[in-house]
């Protein structure tokens, strides 16, 4: 049972009304939505190092797997032009789908980690990965697997498409909690999963709004993306070889920032309802504990 965040005389900190005076990053207790959509920056924030060189490591290592993929697919096809488009369109999304698995392999635990007040090094959360691998790889297959057929059945015709898109959220909010407690309980995929729909039960629309708000916050970020090309060719004087460089280690960078924020506030939520729903938070003196 983790200690309660709150001072036990008076009302709890945070509650509403109430200044937050809790110093953890985060504060275990029910949460409030501000609180959904902000923690989880604090979450990072309190590991930030860790976060940032563990994850730059993991980027360049795919970026330079994927550049040297996209080379020889490129040589292979006799330097054309579809060659190393097809080459570096298909490498980078594996690339990319294996980097989220390592980033939310890593980002739970240690997230975790802070939750209860307890150092991790990457090296630990790597360890805790691997353990977890079957059931996080299960998860991110059933990830991609329904995401791909939502999208399939509803995005034909336009006018569907925005309907499709909140069915996908609420989809992906009934098993936000999975990841965690895979990781925090140790259970396989199926239990994971089971957990994740029990605490989330009656708040899908509320996470639907955290899952609308992050894919906002990544619409803002990609912006930037899309003049790359263009301030590329205008340094280089080409639009080949470090147009496409660039291009892929920026979409990396991008997917491991974005599943980084996921992931903490996967974390957050998972926090929030086990308070909510099994009183995670209340303390009990030892003198009642059976």
């Amino acid at each position: 049972m983790l200690p309660a965040a709150a001072d036990p005389v008076g009302p709890p900190a945070g509650s509403v009304g109430e200044p937050h005076t809790d110093p953890a990053p985060v504060p275990v207790r029910p949460m409030q939505f501000r609180e959904l959509l902000d923690l989880p920056f604090a979450l990072i924030q309190a590991r930030i190092s860790t976060f940032a060189a563990v994850f730059g490591v993991a980027v360049a290592v795919a970026a330079g797997i994927s550049v040297g993929v996209t080379v020889f697919v490129s040589l292979a096809t006799g330097d054309s032009d579809s060659g190393t488009f097809w080459g570096a369109l298909l490498t980078t999304l594996i690339a990319a789908w294996v980097l989220r698995l390592f980033v939310r392999g890593v980002t739970v635990p240690i997230g975790l980690a802070v939750v209860h007040r307890q150092p991790m090094t990457w090296q630990q959360a790597v360890i805790q990965l691997s353990a977890a691998a079957g059931p996080l790889l299960s998860y991110q297959a059933m990830y991609t697997l329904i995401g791909v057929g939502v999208l399939a059945i509803g995005t034909p015709l336009m006018f569907t498409a925005p309907f499709a898109v909140v069915w996908l959220l609420w989809l992906r909010g009934r098993r936000f909690a999975t990841v965690p407690a895979i990781f925090d309980e140790s259970t396989g995929y199926r239990i994971g999963t089971q957990r994740s729909k029990l605490l989330t039960a009656g708040t899908q629309w509320q996470l639907v709004g955290v899952l609308l708000y992050l894919r906002g916050l990544l619409l803002v970020l990609i912006v930037p993306l899309l003049a790359l090309p263009q301030f590329a060719a205008g340094i280089t004087g080409t639009r080949r070889w470090a147009v496409t460089v660039l291009l892929i280690t920026a979409a990396l960078l991008f997917v491991a920032l974005a599943e980084l924020v996921e992931s903490a506030t996967q974390v957050i939520a998972y926090v929030d309802r086990r308070c909510r729903r099994e009183g995670w938070d209340i303390k009990i003196p030892a003198e009642d504990r059976p």
